[in-house]
């Protein structure tokens, strides 16, 4: 009788399919109130920025700068205030059940840890892209209100001259809906990282930071490097690299940036360099 019942916990585990798994991490990550209350925090904290940022740089324009308005990145700046939230989610996502303990019912259960890092990952970008495309968006449609009134102001002679620009740009523009979905993939791919560094630290405090150091502090210090460095390190960074596929116009002067495909391929192999590494770790660990 003994070898039947060891056989029974096999058998379910052989019958567990992919969807299961992924309706269990969907589960998961709903039933967390942090998650959700992280969610509508990202979406009031990058539209919000977007707004007042893409109000900020219309309505003090001066001539000499109109060659660097870029309407949709202008638009959507708060995309970088909201992968730092996004990426807060990413990494609970799985150090939560670090902090907890439950990540050894999980492991049990699916014994295949490459597939719980999968299911974890494929909901959290579902996740991720729906509200990253709905922060874009909205902030994109907000910023082309204020850019169809763009207010210039040229302050050479005794007093200034004041005129009103029409600079918005539409959807069907050239490049327009590309930067825009852009800007949900960017968050997707950010939230990613997160999720691995969760994986490879499985502590939420150091994964948090460590995604917030790679995402925001280590680009603006190598803003410190060398001129001749800062212009070959910079482009390759991963928020500088990825942040390329929601601008309408590539970065030109001294540091240009790469193309918006190019960028983003470079900032998905840095995602899927940390993701790996955290699948041969899970694969190695016992939890």
């Amino acid at each position: 009788m003994k070898p039947a019942a060891a056989a029974a916990p096999e058998a379910r585990a052989a019958t567990l399919t992919f969807g299961g798994v992924l309706r269990s991490e969907w589960t998961k990550i709903r039933s967390l109130r942090s998650t959700v209350w992280t969610l509508v925090a990202t979406v009031v904290l990058t539209i919000g920025t977007s707004a007042l940022l893409a109000w900020a740089v219309s309505a003090h324009l001066e001539p000499s700068f109109l060659a660097d308005v870029d309407p949709v990145r202008d638009s959507m700046s708060g995309l970088m205030f909201g992968q730092l939230t996004v990426a807060v989610i990413g990494a609970m996502a799985i150090t939560s059940e670090y902090s907890t303990g439950t990540i050894r019912t999980t492991l049990t259960v699916v014994p295949r840890r490459v597939t719980v890092l999968t299911a974890k990952l494929t909901v959290l970008a579902c996740v991720a892209l729906v509200c990253g495309l709905l922060c874009s968006f909205v902030s994109f449609f907000i910023g082309q209100s204020f850019f169809a009134n763009a207010t210039v102001t040229d302050r050479d002679g005794a007093a200034d001259t004041v005129t009103h620009l029409d600079l918005h740009v539409a959807l069907t523009d050239p490049g327009v809906l590309r930067a825009v979905v852009g800007g949900g993939l960017y968050l997707a791919a950010g939230g990613l990282l997160a999720l691995a560094l969760g994986a490879l630290l499985r502590n939420t405090a150091a994964a948090i930071s460590t995604a917030i150091g790679l995402l925001f502090v280590v680009p603006l210090l190598a803003n410190f490097l060398p001129s001749a460095w800062e212009a070959h390190v910079v482009k390759w960074l991963p928020t500088n690299a990825g942040s390329a596929i929601w601008s309408l116009r590539p970065t030109t002067g001294d540091n240009p940036m790469l193309g918006p495909w190019t960028g983003y391929g470079v900032f998905v192999a840095y995602v899927l360099t940390a993701l790996l590494a955290a699948a041969v770790l899970l694969r190695r660990r016992d939890t």
